[in-house]
């Protein structure tokens, strides 16, 4: 393998000291005071010779490497969730940062080990990021260190969180179905975990428009955020003679299954049951009728998490919450 070009090599090149070299190729020669025609053998030199400076050792010098890392959970090797990693790439790179992306599979012995590999490279700052929101613990390796969580929160810790407005994407369901003219019949199909921030704030936003507009819902469908569950469970709904009006899912999965159940007894939708979601997974598209959904906006998330993280601002306790676009399609239509 050729050997590097160091910055020795272009000033031999262009007849000047180290030191020289160094002034001008860190943008310092006006400074001191150093001779155009000078600079321009320099600039020559390093051209001619590919010379790339070593940011490594210069990291170590000034403990600035111009790099941040990207900690997940299996958000990197899920196709859904990859809006997460191209904004976050995307967003450094505008900044003249190289990002790492790391995924620890929720293991902690990785997670501990690529930290620790990491700080060896004297990385910056951190981004800490899950698949989906949840309040998560924050790594002892990260206490001392700038970090941003993205897409999850760590209580107690400090540490600023981005994550979408969830209890705003609630809000905006309930208004699609009441904007529509539903009053009755309403129904919530997935069950609202309360270990699943998602499910709870949606739920409470939902809550929050139907209460002012002196609604009511119908019921829950208490199914899993899976297509089978969501299809049993609102199957068995339907076979006990119950005729849901407008049906607001939990997820995309869920309004699959939805949709299944309906199709299944011929019926359909949104002659038979208005349908909307949240999400806005690649299937919302592509059921039929094409689903209304309320987007997760992961690229958004990222790149405001990386903003976060490369600005001056203290970030204690900072909680940004990022708007979830409303999608509306064919799956609402005015009560029959």
């Amino acid at each position: 393998m050729p050997s590097r070009v160091t910055l020795q090599d272009v000033a031999d090149r262009a007849g000047t000291s180290r030191t020289t070299a160094h002034y001008v190729l860190t943008g310092r020669d006006r400074d001191m005071r150093i001779a155009e025609e000078t600079r321009r053998r320099v600039m020559r030199a390093a051209n001619e010779l590919r010379y790339r400076p070593n940011l490594m050792a210069r990291g170590l010098r000034t403990r600035v490497t111009r790099t941040i890392a990207l900690i997940t959970d299996t958000v990197a090797t899920d196709a859904y969730a990859g809006g997460l990693i191209y904004g976050a790439l995307a967003a450094a790179a505008e900044r003249g940062y190289l990002l790492f992306v790391c995924e620890t599979e929720e293991d902690p012995e990785l997670e501990a080990q690529l930290l620790g590999e990491l700080a060896d490279r004297h990385v910056d700052a951190y981004l800490y990021a899950s698949m989906f929101t949840r309040d998560v613990e924050l790594p002892a390796e990260l206490r001392s260190e700038r970090v941003v969580l993205l897409n999850c929160r760590a209580p107690g810790s400090g540490c600023p969180a981005v994550v979408p407005d969830e209890r705003a994407a609630g809000r905006d369901a309930a208004r699609a179905l009441l904007d529509a003219g539903y009053r009755d019949g309403i129904w919530l199909a997935g069950e609202p975990d309360q270990l699943v921030i998602a499910g709870m704030e949606r739920t409470a936003g939902i809550h929050e428009v139907l209460d002012e507009a002196g609604v009511a819902l119908a019921g829950t469908v208490p199914c899993t955020w899976w297509p089978e569950s969501a299809y049993e469970q609102f199957g068995a709904l339907l076979d006990a003679g119950t005729r849901p009006a407008a049906v607001i899912c939990m997820n995309d999965r869920v309004a699959l299954g939805v949709y299944q159940a309906l199709t299944a007894r011929g019926r359909s939708v949104p002659a038979d049951a208005s349908v909307v979601s949240f999400d806005d997974s690649d299937m919302a598209v592509w059921l039929q009728p094409p689903l209304s959904s309320i987007a997760l906006p992961h690229r958004e998330l990222a790149t405001a998490a990386v903003e976060l993280l490369l600005s001056d601002v203290d970030l204690t306790d900072t909680e940004l919450r990022v708007p979830m676009p409303v999608r509306l399609r064919e799956s609402i239509a005015p009560p029959g």
